[in-house]
Formats: structure tokens, sequence, C-alpha cells
């Protein structure tokens, strides 16, 4: 008896187009190359092997080759010549197939299980179609089992058509990860790693690699922003076409980003040829006509030395990519991998995720207060809230080392929050015990949003401190950078009773046109200024005259950097309001500021003078 299972292998999503094509055997399209292998499909052979509980199951590709599995175990690749024509329509058929008994259809008479099954007859066969994403027919699976079946249930047949997806999901999988890249033709990353596996193997015991970065991450998006993903696909072929005329000959180049190149050169002294690098890095920085639309873009060309053993377990690209970062940061254009650096970097990868663990740690992070003292009457009236980390294995983290990577992180706004939080915390337990002093936090440019009004008010209001005893201090550069935006979110700050504080003032833009319109209240002059009037009359010079202007601005001025008394006595000489340095006092731990606070007689002032 024979039985058709009407098993519609159902609809199916579009995906990638133009996947290469037939086996050598074969100009079948469709067909897949000798030694093609499915992407999971032992664990599918599994999975359909108990649903259907058969022992014998096979993926027969419409070009010929077929994939056995036995009780689970793989067996070798059935040629065509040795393959029945009955497997062979099976797999270009649009229509599913079910024999429940074999020994009721002619066909099968002859029909045997690939050498290496189990001997004996097929009593029982089902195929299913399988398709790509796009609905191109390839094959078939097939399953098959030495004894009849009185039925194929609707669940069994179920099961086969859902294995059928997955042999087709994967085999265009496979399709993908082998094939070209569709807009510059160049093949992808696996190629790349399989021949430089080949070619260690068989032909060099080391080998250079070599990576192109195109332009850095961002300036790429903004060319996209600005032109469309098509004119990014021009860049992207116009620049490949530049690497191959520079590529030694029977060299491939790759694709293996986005908008990164790589080829494996022929190890003939690559770094000394410093003449064809600098040429290549010329020529890649000269303007690219795509689209009619010229464009200079900032490449990166990395190189990296690599053995066998290298290969084995690590990464070349990862390491040739270091030194193309590099590259698109220095005037050459192009760097050697640089072990110490690419150390630096893993060590920056870690400290973000400690620093992010950190921040729900309520241990190792704290805050350490710089006082800051009235030159008119020479007591404190502010403290600055300083963050510290202590690492529990690496010992103190420098404020210099971890803002930055909080900043590049994405970490900089919960850093600001649990600044403020625990901050505005100690601060209301001062003023309860009768200290009229002000807290000073900085701000980063990215926390300069509309939301920071609303954090900043929630803040004071959860510890019952006024606003009139917070001020923010925002760098110089950061304030005008954002022009109109800022002026809108400060202003709003000013109108809760904050202060707003320009830290820095004198290594930014010093744009005064942009510096009358802000609604600051106090000006923080540079200590790289203060430090040096002991010995400059310039900085001397410049700190006097800022002062004066920022007095006759409305600004309040506070002078960092104060160290020594030689400093206190100058500053205090000239038309400053605070001082802040180590003159003065060093940041203190949080417990240590009430001590400080109840002996602490006053410095030297105006008044006293």
């Amino acid at each position: 008896m024979r039985m058709t299972a009407g098993i519609n292998p159902g609809q199916h999503m579009d995906g990638p187009s133009g996947a290469h094509s037939a086996a050598a055997h074969t100009s079948v399209p469709g067909a897949l190359p000798e030694g093609f292998a499915v992407p999971g499909f032992d664990a599918v052979v599994r999975l359909v092997s108990r649903s259907l509980n058969v022992p014998l199951v096979a993926l027969v590709l419409n070009g010929g080759t077929a994939y056995w599995f036995a009780n689970g175990s793989a067996l070798p690749t059935h040629e065509p010549h040795m393959l029945h024509p009955l497997y062979l329509e099976a797999a270009r058929s649009l229509e599913s197939l079910v024999v429940l008994d074999t020994f009721n259809d002619a066909r099968f008479a002859d029909v045997t299980p690939a050498p290496g099954a189990t001997a004996g007859p097929i009593r029982f066969f089902a195929s299913v179609p399988v398709h790509t994403l796009t609905g191109k027919q390839i094959g078939a699976l097939c399953v098959m089992d030495q004894a009849p079946r009185d039925e194929l249930t609707e669940h069994e047949q179920t099961s086969l058509r859902d294995a059928a997806s997955l042999i087709g999901a994967g085999v265009v999988l496979r399709s993908y990860l082998g094939r070209t890249d569709p807009i510059t033709q160049l093949p992808h990353r696996y190629a790349f790693f399989d021949d430089l596996r080949r070619h260690l193997r068989e032909e060099a015991s080391h080998t250079w690699v070599i990576a192109i970065d195109v332009a850095p991450v961002q300036r790429l998006n903004a060319f996209i922003r600005a032109m469309g993903h098509a004119y990014g696909d021009e860049l992207m072929r116009a620049v490949a076409q530049r690497m191959l005329t520079w590529i030694p000959p029977d060299t491939r180049l790759y694709q293996v980003g986005a908008s990164r190149f790589a080829a494996v050169l022929p190890d003939r002294h690559v770094e000394a040829d410093t003449a064809r690098l600098d040429y290549l890095v010329a020529r890649l920085r000269e303007p690219f006509d795509c689209l009619g639309i010229p464009l200079t873009i900032q490449p990166g060309v990395g190189l990296v030395k690599i053995g066998e053993s290298e290969l084995r377990g690590g990464d070349p690209l990862r390491l040739v990519m270091n030194a193309s970062y590099a590259a698109q940061q220095s005037v050459r254009g192009w760097a050697v991998y640089d072990r110490r650096q690419d150390e630096l970097h893993q060590q920056e990868f870690f400290l973000v995720t400690e620093l992010a663990a950190a921040l729900t740690d309520r241990t190792e992070l704290d805050l350490h207060y710089q006082p800051r003292v009235d030159l008119d009457s020479g007591r404190c009236v502010a403290l600055e809230a300083l963050a510290r980390w202590h690492h529990p294995t690496l010992g103190m983290i420098p404020p210099s080392r971890f803002i930055g990577l909080a900043e590049r992180a994405g970490l900089m706004r919960t850093l600001t929050q649990w600044v403020l939080e625990h901050g505005v915390a100690q601060l209301a337990k001062w003023r309860s015990k009768g200290h009229d002093i002000k807290l000073s936090f900085n701000v980063s440019s990215t926390d300069l949003g509309a939301d920071l009004v609303s954090r900043v008010q929630q803040v004071a209001e959860r510890y019952k401190v006024g606003l009139d005893s917070l001020e923010l201090e925002f760098t110089e550069s950061t304030l005008m950078e954002h022009s109109a935006t800022t002026r809108r979110h400060l202003t709003a700050i000013r109108e809760l009773g904050a202060g707003i504080a320009i830290d820095d003032f004198g290594t930014g833009y010093s744009n005064l046109s942009a510096l009358r319109q802000m609604p600051a209240t106090s000006l923080k002059i540079d200590q790289s200024f203060v430090r040096g009037m002991g010995t400059s009359r310039h900085d001397e010079a410049i700190v006097r005259s800022v002062t004066d202007l920022a007095r006759s601005m409305g600004f309040r001025v506070v002078v960092e950097g104060v160290e020594t008394h030689h400093l206190y006595d100058s500053v205090l000489a000239m038309a400053c309001d605070e001082a802040q340095g180590f003159h003065i006092a060093r940041p203190l731990p949080g417990a240590d500021v009430l001590p400080w606070l109840a002996s602490h007689r006053g410095m030297p002032s105006r008044r006293m003078g």
C-alpha cells in the first residue's frame, strides 16, 4: 500500500539570497558542495529519531548527496552513484511521501539502507521536502525503519515537518556562513579563519594578518544617517577595490566585519616594509567618490604576526583589531599589535565590569570630602564630594581612571546618582549637627539632561535638605558645548535654588560670549594656573585677570589647587571668594569630616588682615 501524506512545508520568511551553488558532480540548482554539514543536523536527527521512533534518518539533497544517520550516529557520505533513484526522486519532489509498508510498493523492491547501516530491507519510509527560508526546495528529509507501520499520526507528521524546517534553516545558515558578502562579494569571516588555519598548517609556521578598519563606528554611523545604507554599501565596495589593488597577487581579501577587511599576507618582513604600508594608508585617505559625493574616511591599518600555536584557542582578529584601533588614533595610520596595550584594554574592560558591580555594592565605593573656605571669614563654607573606589584586589583605583571608564561605558549616570544619594544623605547628618555648609559634586556631560533637575529635587526632598545647600559642578567644556539646551536645564536647576559652578575654568573653550549667558553662580579657576603662580608671572596674571573678570560678571570665584601657604597668601590678596587645596585640607573620609569641622579654627582671612 502506498500513501501520500499532505505534509505542507508551510510558509517561510525570506532569508539571505544568492547562496552558493552546485556540488562538483551535478549542476542541479540548489545542490550543495561535498563536505557540506548542516549546523545542528545531528541534534535534529536525535529529535526526529526519538519522536518517530525510527533508526534511520537521511538528508538527501537534490544534487544527489545524502547524509545518513543510523541510531543517532553519522555514516559516511552517500555518493550519488551509490544512491537509489527513489531517494533522489524524493529529494526533488515538492510533495511529501509516506509508505507504511514498502512490501506493497514495487518501487521499493531493491531499496536498501546506506552502507554501514543495519542490514535488512526497509519496510517503512517517509520523506518531507526541505525548503530554505526563501521557499526554495533543496532536498528531502527521509526517515526509515525495518518494520512496517499501521499509520503515521498527525503528531508524527508535524514532528517530521518541523524537523525539515529546522534543517532548511540550518542549510541557509551554512550557506550564509560560507558565501561571499552580498555587498563586496568578498568571503566572510568564517572563510578567513578556515583559510588561515589551512595556511598555517600546510604552508607556513607563521604569517602576518592585516586588518583595515574603514572608520570609527560613530563616524561610520554618521555617514549612514546622513546618506543612507546605499551610500555606505558603495563606500565598502570602493574601499575593497583599493585594498585589492594593494594586496599581493593570489592573496584573498575578506570582509570580516561591517566595516572591516582582513587578509593573510606572505611572511616577507611585512613590518619592515614601512613604505608599502605608508602608501596603503595614503591611498585609503584619498577621497572616495561614492554615488557622486566625495568622502574622506579615517582608516586604521593593523598588523599582527600569528603562529599556529597562537591560533589554537585564540582570536587573531581580536588582536589585529587592537592594532587597527590604535592606528586610527595615530598620525601614521598603521600600527603593529602591541601586547602591553592589549593587556591595558583587557584590564579596562575588566574594570568596567567591576565598576558596574561596585555600584550595587555598598562597600567598595566611598565619598571623600574636600573643604572650601571663605577668604573673607576663613571658615569652611562648603565641601566637594569626590568619589573613591577601593577595589578588593587592585586596591585604590584613582578617579582619573575610573571616571573616564564610567563615561565610556555608559555608567556615568548611575555613578552620579550614587554620589548624589550618598552625598546628600551625609550632608543631612552634618547639617542636623548645626553645621551650615554646602555640598558640591561634579556632574558629567552625559548627565546634563532634562531628568537631572527632577533627580536632584527628589534626592533633596528625600533627605529634607534645602536645594540652596547644593551646588552642581560642570566643566567649562561641558557647559559651552551644549549651548541653548544646556542653558534651559541650568536655568531650571537655578530656579530650584541649587548653585551651579563652572569647574576647571581656563582649560576649555573660554568662550566669554557664551559664559555671560550661563546661569552659573560660581567659577572655579583650574588648579594648573594656581600651582604655577609661585614660579610664573604669567600664571599669576591669568588668575588675577580671570578673578577680576568673573567677579565683574557676578560669579563667585573659587580658586583650586592651593597647596602651600604662599599660594594661599597670594589668592588672599586677590579678589577671590573661596579657596580649596591641600594647604587647607586634603579630601577627608566622611567619618573624619565632623572631627575636622570641630577642630578647624579657620584659615587666615581678609577680616583678620
